[in-house]
């Protein structure tokens, strides 16, 4: 293994979760196949609600015109785990990594994860740790700060983390977050009383990826996430 895997690294702003889903589905194939490096995409979504393979129709609170008053989309995902939000003000970060590139299992993958997010906040002055059995994400003071599920194609990882930096925590209140009615969410702001926008938030973070995962990460501006899907958009690099 080469000690220093590459990762190309790219802030995607605000984009929409089923724009985000369907370029992480291509990014798979292309990493799978080596068309492309291993990737990590940060971004923030508008507000929507996913539910993962884990997840019942249970899990949605707000009934339908509620969701619509609120301009909150519900979407079926394919990655673990059960119902989340996401939206603005919540650092999004997805990455499409071949494990083989980082000699990693999955439970040693979801560590790493979980220490990089741990590791930011520490910066941030917030102390943090893994949920305990059957919790899963970063937690502190026992509240959630950032939730974690990922899918695996063979030896490819894909979706990712939330973390809420200044989230509207009310829009919780339409789920019961990862199938856990008992534990409430929280956010950096709550916590510090700091607004960080998601964008700075993004560009520190990754410096805490890059080192957990012994990665070389490069940055590849994005004006919309489709600019660096496809083998023949691939940087050089």
């Amino acid at each position: 293994m080469n000690k220093f895997p590459l990762v190309r690294a790219s802030w995607l702003g605000s984009a929409p979760y089923r724009e985000v889903w369907d370029l992480q589905a291509d990014l798979v194939g292309e990493v799978r196949e080596g068309r492309a490096p291993d990737t990590l995409l940060l971004l923030e979504h508008p507000h929507v609600f996913t539910l993962g393979k884990g997840a019942i129709a249970d899990h949605l609170l707000w009934d339908e015109d509620e969701r619509a008053q609120r301009d909150v989309d519900v979407i079926w995902s394919d990655r673990g785990g059960e119902a989340t939000y996401h939206g603005p003000g919540q650092l999004v970060g997805y990455p499409i990594l071949d494990l083989a590139h980082f000699e990693l299992t999955i439970p040693q993958y979801l560590e790493k994860l979980e220490e990089s997010l741990i590791d930011y906040l520490a910066e941030l002055g917030i102390a943090s740790e893994p949920g305990g059995p059957g919790l899963t994400g970063v937690w502190t003071r026992g509240e959630k700060v950032a939730a974690i599920g990922i899918k695996l194609n063979r030896s490819v990882v894909s979706h990712g983390f939330a973390l809420n930096l200044t989230t509207d925590l009310e829009y919780f209140d339409g789920i019961i977050p990862c199938g856990h009615a008992e534990k409430r969410p929280t956010s950096v702001e709550e916590l510090t009383g700091h607004r960080i926008s998601t964008e700075d938030a993004a560009l520190d973070y990754a410096r805490h990826f890059e080192r957990i995962f012994d990665a070389e990460m490069i940055w590849v501006p994005s004006d919309a996430p489709d600019s660096i899907a496809g083998a023949d958009r691939v940087p050089a690099i």
